[in-house]
């Protein structure tokens, strides 16, 4: 029995829903949403079996805590990575993305993960990226984005994260891209014309 006639084709299924309930915001992120499609149906492992890199390619989600009021969104300082990046983690196998939010959410930030109105419980943005450090190995991320308050998320995962801080969503843009996730300023941009529809 191949992988793509095993018991995850339900949730093969599902990921294909949620990425086509994603609407590119540029031609990159059409572009690795085919790859990720393509990918899901090739029948390939879809979870991290062991660290860092087996199988190379790995389903991913991360979650921006986003405080709409003062346009804000969380970052993390994650020590691996040496990059200030969105929290989350991988997918485990047999996992719903958006547990694997909920799991990480607490894991991480010490608090219940909220949906926001911006994309609910679904992912709002999705990347394929070579990881830079390290053994290397290609994350499937699905970014989905939280409701929260710059006050609300009071400890983190030390172990992790070297510090956390919230960042105006015009400041993000401005920060160098070699500080941040490469596709964090592609996400804010998104996130920003969102909001203001």
């Amino acid at each position: 029995m191949t992988a793509i006639d095993g018991p995850d084709v339900p949730l093969r299924t599902r990921l294909t829903e949620l990425l086509e309930g994603i609407v590119p915001w540029d031609e990159q992120e059409r572009a690795h949403l085919t790859t990720a499609v393509e990918w899901i149906a090739s029948g390939a492992p879809l979870y991290r079996l062991r660290k860092p890199d087996v199988p190379p390619m790995h389903l991913v989600s991360y979650f921006v805590a986003l405080d709409e009021a003062r346009a804000e969104l969380l970052l993390v300082a994650h020590r691996k990575a040496g990059l200030w990046l969105p929290s989350g983690g991988h997918v485990e196998p047999m996992e719903d993305p958006w547990d694997t939010v909920l799991r990480e959410c607490r894991e991480e930030l010490h608090t219940e993960a909220v949906p926001s109105a911006v994309s609910g419980n679904r992912p709002f943005f999705l990347t394929v990226t070579r990881t830079r450090r390290y053994e290397q190995h290609t994350d499937v991320s699905l970014w989905y984005v939280l409701r929260s308050a710059a006050g609300a998320v009071t400890s983190f995962d030390e172990g992790e994260f070297e510090a956390i801080k919230w960042l105006p969503l015009r400041q993000v843009l401005a920060e160098p891209g070699d500080t941040l996730d490469p596709h964090m300023h592609r996400f804010t941009g998104k996130l920003m014309a969102a909001l203001a529809r």
